[in-house]
């Protein structure tokens, strides 16, 4: 959630423990030396935050201590901590609603006064990706990581030998289905058992379908929305998808942040699987020969009679680092999210799959890990008439749970359209 939300998890990703974060007492000065504590989300990415904290502790008195936490955890361990003794200086998140209640509950410093002394941490990223973590007209974020679409992963081998080429058209990756069920592969894989991957086909049917329009309406507290007649198209469609078999029956048990349904593409068990672009790097990092040779990506398929623009894309503008308001060493933190722009960071993030979003990222894709991917990846978000933001962090950080049970039991039978529609009606906006 990836994301996550967008949001991809190693399970051996490393948990340093949230011991002895920052204390209470407000900002002070950062003569002498101490401890800024920063808490990642724990994925195949942490390769990248890692080097770049060892870069700022060879030349910092106050030193980075990074805290990662696996990504199945994540949310709920910086709700626990947020507002304690034990709250981290700065920490990753999604902006948008994933911060909007801590800037609210007065937990986070605005950063205003960073940008003041250094204009970069504002004008060398993209405008439309920093504003993504302005609320209430102040920025609590910059941008790290880099721009996450959800794509369409297939396994190339499993196609070729069913005779398929990857699907343009919904009708196009239905059919293909039919014919990978017949041939004793799963079509699709899904961590079910996560529930926030089966949100990333909500988030493209409904844009397919709707238009973008629909989640904006419902996020700004149209809960009509979410009854209308293209919102109950979309949940149709769902449904004849997942009762067709094209996910297998056995989804709920298998989890995206353990592995487990990225090694069912690697070794050729599923052909297909929805992701945000950091399936890359998670499959570099676990099968780095399938990485590199045997798996392809397209966009998420065109479908006809829907209001959405075919090149649309959903997913994670990108991740933030925020700061909290109560850290004792501001001026390490500022000197700490530079370093989020400069040359070694682009080219650290090109190197796992990942795709910066600052404003020379384009002069550095030929050094990336796959160069036709991150550009790929480039010219998708370039031409995207609309980028949504993953569900589950446009809504406030409250709404998750509610959220993914209800995709969860509606993609499972066990929740008709009109029990999904009230229980998506019924998430707080605020």
């Amino acid at each position: 959630m990836g994301s996550r939300f967008a949001a991809s998890v190693a399970a051996t990703a490393l948990v340093l423990g949230m011991t002895a974060a920052c204390g209470s007492g407000g900002a002070s000065s950062d003569a002498g030396s101490g401890t800024i504590h920063v808490m990642v989300y724990g994925d195949a990415t942490n390769k990248v935050e890692k080097q770049i904290a060892e870069t700022f502790n060879r030349t910092s008195k106050v030193k980075v201590v990074l805290d990662t936490v696996p990504g199945a955890d994540y949310q709920q361990k910086l709700q626990t901590v947020i507002s304690t003794s034990h709250a981290p200086d700065v920490f990753f998140n999604w902006g948008g609603g994933s911060i909007q209640p801590f800037v609210k509950a007065g937990l986070l410093l605005p950063l205003d006064g960073f940008i003041a002394k250094d204009p970069g941490l504002k004008s060398n990223f993209l405008p439309s990706v920093f504003n993504s973590a302005v609320v209430d007209g102040k920025p609590y974020g910059v941008p790290m990581r880099g721009t996450q679409p959800v794509l369409l992963f297939h396994n190339k081998k499993v196609l070729a030998d069913a005779g398929l080429t990857p699907p343009r058209t919904w009708d196009e990756l239905v059919a293909a289905t039919k014919v990978l069920k017949a041939k004793g592969k799963t079509p699709i894989a899904l961590g079910g058992g996560d529930q926030w991957p089966t949100l990333m086909w909500f988030e493209y049917l409904y844009d397919r379908i709707a238009g973008p329009g629909l989640l904006q309406r419902a996020v700004s507290g149209d809960r009509a929305a979410w009854a209308s007649e293209d919102s109950r198209k979309a949940l149709a469609v769902l449904k004849e998808l997942a009762d067709s078999g094209a996910f297998g029956r056995n989804y709920d048990s298998v989890k995206f942040t353990d592995g487990g349904s990225p090694a069912l593409v690697a070794k050729g068990r599923a052909a297909f699987e929805l992701m945000g672009s950091w399936y890359y790097s998670t499959q570099q990092d676990a099968n780095p020969d399938f990485a590199k040779s045997g798996l392809g990506y397209t966009g998420f398929p065109t479908l006809n009679g829907g209001k959405g623009d075919p090149a649309d894309v959903v997913g994670n503008t990108n991740n933030f680092y925020s700061v909290l308001k109560k850290t004792k060493h501001p001026e390490a933190a500022a000197a700490f999210l530079k370093l989020m722009y400069s040359e070694q960071f682009v080219k650290a993030q090109l190197a796992v799959g990942n795709l910066p979003t600052t404003v020379n990222t384009v002069d550095f894709l030929d050094t990336a890990a796959s160069p036709a991917y991150s550009k790929y990846q480039y010219e998708l978000v370039k031409a995207a008439p609309s980028f949504q933001l993953s569900w589950d962090q446009a809504y406030p950080p409250s709404a998750a749970t509610p959220m993914h049970t209800a995709i969860q039991q509606y993609f499972d039978g066990k929740r008709d359209a009109d029990a999904f529609i009230k229980a998506m009606q019924a998430l707080p906006t605020s």
